[in-house]
């Protein structure tokens, strides 16, 4: 643990805050990932209706993405982390008011621009570290702003978990996810103490060019990112809906799994830039995928599987999944920001999230109807498998074309 830490203690102090406020921010995210649906099956809603609502939050991101991806090239990006850290928390809160007094239209308003205010912070992250934080630590920061959502999962999960037992009937889900809300506020007070002056790089021609881009080598890159956020957005968002429906566990007891399963990612993921320097690119993400992938399908299959040990079984393949499915992000991040080159990553970016968030509004709808139709979960998350399949090799192929090119 001491030779990873070497790795990160040279990461600027305004970095370092940057990553604090993220990570506030990602405890709303992580808390309502885990328990909101659940908290919505509570109250009445089916999960067909769920996910409809849910896709609404993706569909913000889908239609914001872009837009924003041109209008921060060349331009500060704090205002926009300013309106993130205030507007999330807040739209958060009408979230909870809606569901709980069942108002339909307002939930999705209240999601679909609770997920445009999230995505102002999410987008800006890569391009804001590759400009203010120095060549040699890039990977050190981006994987420490990766392992943001981990370390939100562990602490929201404890939280949940802890409130829970100690007062049920006082802490419903409902009043959970409003003290995460009102903590996340903390979000607004790191990003306003970042004193450092932001590089900003200039413009030379207008950030409304799109023929400036190189866009055959983004829409390379693009490929594989589009397949896996498919395959994920049919299971990560409803696998606490999973483990409820199909193995019984309550929004307490799937916290505190995530809260391990994440605590589990977040120690692995503080590897990542030793894994990437004894493996390379070709080893590394290849590897852990494939070994998630192997685990995700025998978590798919236990809901088939007639055995007394099925729940732990999938909790088992739940906890190794997780971190091995998580540490090529910041692999995959860094390899397809180099890929592109300086002049394409505010671009790539944002088209990362309006991808991840496109494909998983396009994945809920798509989860929406086969659970109207009546198919199993097992044969959901064996879709997502095989498209994951399908884009480990597509990133293979990437990894190649890069070592290729740098040769």
């Amino acid at each position: 643990m001491f030779s990873v830490l070497k790795y990160y203690k040279n990461l600027e102090k305004h970095i370092l805050q940057f990553i604090v406020a993220e990570f506030f921010l990602q405890l709303i995210n992580a808390a309502f990932m885990a328990i909101m649906l659940i908290y919505m099956e509570k109250v009445g809603y089916e999960d067909h209706e769920s996910a409809s609502f849910v896709s609404f939050r993706f569909l913000g991101v889908l239609l914001f993405a872009f837009p924003l991806g041109l209008i921060i090239k060349g331009r500060k990006l704090k205002p926009i982390f300013y309106l993130s850290s205030i507007l999330t928390p807040a739209a958060a809160f009408v979230i909870l008011e809606a569901i709980d007094h069942q108002i339909d239209w307002l939930l999705y308003i209240s999601l679909f621009l609770w997920g445009i205010s999230f995505t102002g912070i999410q987008i800006s992250a890569l391009p804001y570290i590759l400009r203010n934080a120095k060549p040699e630590t890039h990977t050190e920061a981006i994987t420490l702003s990766y392992s943001t959502w981990s370390v939100a999962g562990i602490i929201s999960g404890g939280l949940i978990f802890g409130l829970k037992n100690l007062n049920p009937d006082l802490f419903d889900e409902k009043l959970i996810l409003q003290i995460i809300s009102g903590i996340s506020f903390l979000c607004a007070v790191t990003v306003f103490s970042i004193k450092q002056k932001e590089i900003v790089p200039e413009i030379t021609k207008s950030r409304f060019n799109l023929g400036e881009f190189d866009w055959p080598i983004i829409i390379k890159a693009l490929v594989p990112t589009l397949i896996i956020a498919v395959g994920a957005g049919l299971t990560i968002p409803f696998i606490g809906l999973f483990f409820y429906k199909i193995h019984g566990l309550d929004s307490d007891q799937f916290a505190i799994l995530s809260a391990f399963a994440t605590a589990i990612v977040f120690g692995v993921v503080l590897f990542v830039p030793i894994i990437k320097e004894r493996l390379g690119y070709k080893k590394a993400i290849p590897l852990t995928q494939l070994i998630a992938i192997s685990a995700l399908t025998i978590l798919a299959l236990t809901e088939i599987i007639d055995v007394w040990f099925a729940v732990y079984l999938a909790m088992a393949m739940y906890l190794i999944r997780q971190p091995l499915m998580n540490m090529a992000g910041p692999m995959t991040s860094d390899l397809v920001m180099k890929y592109v080159g300086e002049k394409n990553q505010e671009m790539m970016s944002a088209l990362t999230a309006a991808v991840w968030s496109g494909s998983w509004f396009i994945s809920s709808i798509i989860f929406q109807i086969l659970r109207q139709v009546g198919l199993q979960y097992v044969y959901v998350f064996l879709i997502t498998a095989g498209l994951y399949l399908f884009g480990v090799f597509m990133y293979y192929l990437l990894i190649l074309d890069y070592e290729k090119k740098k040769k």
